[in-house]
């Protein structure tokens, strides 16, 4: 008998719980479940328009997302969403998890509920040497009639594709068109010659220029290809390691670069046992080092090293010229960051020659070297700006600013622009700057020079 008053317990224990399971679930369904036709209750979209930024046609863009909204009193149907313009401008589109194949139907947002939409882009050739727009609006077609649309945009530029490049004999390589480089970049063979001029190079991924031959490149940028953004602030283009560099290898004829910009790399340029020649050009925003130099021949004029997660200018072995540069180590990415300026012996003795240069950054102490010697290293630094603590040698050091975080202009306060936030850098020096000479804009100003600030100021 008391079995049986416990089973009945049990049961209606059993069968409360299920009845009440059942009236939430009948309340919740005839709160949420009820749909409305009305022609004033609408989507909301969390952006009605969608930049795909800068893209080079035939290579697939970034996916880029976006939520849409119902915020109505009841749900909403969605009869069918596709593209205007179908299928003619390359974007895909995948709606809630359906892709538009060409069209999505019947789909449900509840009240309160969302839809989360994902779009890509491979544009089509445009013919043109000149970026293109490409538009199209995604259409949502409620159970109303109403149609609501969120137009999605980007701009796709026709270019060369140069994937792992051999060049086996001199060649001359000139476009107007933007050349991208996949795979392993270009190799120029030991007997060859590499020409670049008047051009863009974008490079992908782990693509590298390596030079066993000889490399000269006038008028020219050497950067990552991604032409989109990492956030809506921030474009790749600003961001450190986005492709491998420049490499000169060992014994190569060497390297010559004249009014050029390498930035974005991993290291910028690296030479062993070759000549490097660098005239009024940068390498800039390096996720290693600015130019990293062994056992070689260095002349560096008129050059802005800057931003290195490494060093931007470090010398090992090298005879080595550096007149009228700027080595200004301020890497947003990490601390602590390498030298503005590093030196020493390898098996090979250290011989340089630094003049007219600006060498400042974050740091107090941004130049790293070694003692002077008799035998394996002789430096000598003239009329140089300088933020290191003061070297008692006047042999070595001749008419030297020696900066220090108390001077009244010192480490950002020399550049036209240092945007922190925004990855921002110009590093043109101002006219209060003790380094500021008016003709060059980067260059030293001489110690007995008298200059005009109103002539040429840049």
């Amino acid at each position: 008998m008391q079995g049986k008053v416990v089973l009945s317990v049990i049961m209606i224990r059993r069968l409360f719980l299920f009845v009440t399971t059942l009236t939430l679930l009948l309340t919740a369904c005839t709160d949420t479940d009820s749909f409305t036709a009305d022609r004033n209750q609408r989507l909301t979209f969390q952006q009605d328009t969608v930049w795909l930024d800068t893209l080079f046609t035939g290579v697939p863009s970034a996916t880029y997302g976006f939520w849409v909204h119902n915020r109505s009193a009841d749900g909403l149907r969605i009869s069918t969403v596709r593209l205007e313009r179908g299928n003619q401008t390359g974007f895909r589109v995948n709606v809630d998890g359906t892709f538009l194949n060409p069209v999505a139907q019947d789909l449900e947002v509840r009240k309160g509920d969302s839809l989360l939409v994902f779009v890509e882009l491979t544009a089509y050739e445009n013919h043109s040497d000149e970026p293109r727009r490409v538009d199209d609006n995604l259409l949502f077609t409620l159970e109303s009639g109403v149609v609501q649309r969120v137009n999605l945009c980007a701009y796709s530029w026709d270019a060369e594709r140069l994937t792992s490049l051999h060049v086996e004999r001199d060649t001359t390589l000139t476009s107007v068109r933007p050349l991208v480089v996949y795979g392993d970049g270009i190799t120029v063979a030991p007997d060859a010659t590499l020409t670049l001029r008047n051009t863009t190079l974008y490079f992908h991924g782990d693509a590298r220029l390596r030079v066993e031959g000889r490399l000269v490149v006038e008028h020219c940028v050497l950067r990552g290809d991604r032409l989109d953004r990492m956030f809506s602030y921030l474009p790749y283009d600003r961001i450190s390691g986005q492709w491998r560099g420049i490499e000169v290898a060992k014994g190569a004829a060497g390297c010559w670069l004249t009014d050029t910009e390498v930035r974005n790399a991993w290291d910028a340029l690296t030479a062993d046992s070759t000549r490097v020649v660098l005239s009024n050009s940068v390498l800039h925003n390096s996720r290693g080092h600015g130019l990293y130099a062994k056992d070689s021949q260095v002349e560096l004029d008129g050059c802005q090293l800057s931003n290195a997660e490494g060093d931007c200018l470090s010398l090992h072995g090298c005879e080595a010229w550096v007149d009228h540069c700027t080595l200004a180590q301020f890497y947003p990415y990490a601390a602590p960051r390498g030298a503005a300026l590093r030196f020493g012996p390898t098996t090979q003795p250290l011989v340089l020659r630094c003049s007219n240069t600006l060498m400042t950054g974050y740091e107090d102490d941004v130049l790293q070297g070694v003692e002077r010697d008799s035998t394996t290293v002789d430096y000598r630094f003239e009329n140089c700006l300088m933020r290191t603590p003061e070297v008692d040698d006047s042999v070595a050091f001749s008419r030297v600013i020696w900066e220090t975080p108390k001077d009244e202009v010192q480490g950002k306060q020399h550049f036209a622009t240092i945007d922190e936030e925004n990855f921002i850098y110009d590093y043109h020096i101002v006219s209060l700057s003790p380094a500021y000479e008016p003709r060059i804009g980067r260059a030293f100003k001489q110690e007995d020079d008298t200059v005009d600030d109103t002539d040429n100021k840049q």
